[in-house]
C-alpha cells in the first residue's frame, strides 16, 4: 500500500530540524511520497532544495501564502516565476484567499491570487488553494479564470460543505482532506467527504499542522500520520483503506505530474 501526502511544510522548523528522519517514518508508513508547500518565496526554494535532495519521495510546490503576501519583497515573485520552471516544481501555492486571520489586505490577496491562477493557466500547473472565510470571494475570481481556459488544482483541507464542493468540481478542482475529518465533531465533514467523485480525491496532513486523530496532542504532525486521515475517509466512503491509497495516489500522480 502507497499513499501520497499532498500537502506538507516541511521547511517548518519542526519539521526541517529532521528531515530524514520524517521521510524515513513516512516511508516505513507507506506514504511514499510527499508534496512539500511554500508558502513565501523563500520557502519555496527550501521545498525545491528538498525536491532534489530526496527526488524519489518528495516534489514541491512554489507560491505565497495570502497570509505572506503583505511580507513580500520586490522580486519574490519573479522568485516563484523562475521555480516554476523548474522539473521538480509541480505545483503553484499555496496561494487564495483568509478573511479569518486579517494579515493583509484583502485586495493584495487577490493580486497575488490572481497571479497565481494566471501562472497555472500558462504553465499548466495545478494550484494549491487555501481558502478561509472565502467561499464567494474564491468561487468568483475561479469562475472569471475558468471563462478564460481550464483549470487544474486543489482545494486543499477542505471543511465546507456539499454544495460549496460541487461548485469547485465543476470548475475542475480536486478536493483534499486533512486531520480535521478525523475530529470526533467532524460527522457534517465525513459526510461531504462521501460524496466527492473517486477521481477528484485526496489526502493530505498539512503538517506540522492538523495531527489526526488518535494523535491530535502530537506535535508536530508529520507526514506518517496521513494514513490516520486515509482511513476515517475509506470508512466514510465504505471502501477499504488499500482501496482508498490506491485511488488517491493515482489521483495525485495524475494531478501533480508536469506533462
Amino acid at each position: 500500500m502507497e499513499l501520497y501526502d499532498t500537502h506538507a511544510h516541511l521547511f517548518d522548523p519542526q519539521l526541517a530540524v529532521d528531515t530524514a528522519g520524517v521521510i524515513d517514518r513516512a516511508k516505513s508508513a507507506g506514504v511514499t511520497r510527499i508534496l512539500a508547500v511554500g508558502t513565501s518565496a523563500d520557502s519555496s526554494a527550501q521545498c525545491y532544495d528538498l525536491a532534489r535532495q530526496f527526488p524519489l519521495v518528495i516534489r514541491s510546490s512554489a507560491g505565497i501564502h495570502p497570509n505572506h503576501a503583505a511580507e513580500a519583497l520586490p522580486g519574490d515573485w519573479a522568485r516563484i516565476e523562475q521555480l516554476s520552471h523548474q522539473p521538480e516544481v509541480v505545483a503553484l501555492g499555496e496561494t487564495g484567499l483568509d478573511l479569518y486571520w486579517k494579515d493583509c489586505p484583502l485586495e493584495l490577496q487577490q493580486d497575488y491570487f490572481e497571479r497565481h491562477i494566471r501562472l497555472s493557466q500558462q504553465t499548466g500547473l495545478p494550484l494549491v488553494i487555501h481558502l478561509r472565510e472565502t467561499f464567494a470571494e474564491i468561487l468568483a475570481m475561479l469562475q472569471e479564470a475558468r471563462s478564460r481556459g481550464a483549470l487544474r488544482g486543489v482545494m486543499h483541507s477542505f471543511t465546507g460543505t456539499s454544495e460549496q464542493a460541487a461548485e469547485f468540481l465543476k470548475l475542475g478542482m480536486h478536493i483534499s482532506f486533512a486531520g480535521m475529518l478525523t475530529f470526533k465533531k467532524s460527522a457534517d465533514l465525513r459526510a461531504v467527504a462521501a460524496t466527492i467523485p473517486a477521481d477528484r480525491l485526496l489526502v493530505e496532513t498539512d503538517s506540522p499542522y492538523l495531527t489526526p486523530h488518535p494523535f491530535r496532542s502530537q506535535r508536530p504532525n508529520e507526514p506518517r500520520l496521513v494514513i490516520h486521515t486515509a482511513e476515517c475517509l475509506a470508512e466514510s466512503r465504505g471502501v477499504s483503506l488499500p482501496d482508498l491509497a490506491a485511488l488517491t495516489t493515482a489521483n495525485a500522480l495524475r494531478l501533480f505530474s508536469r506533462g
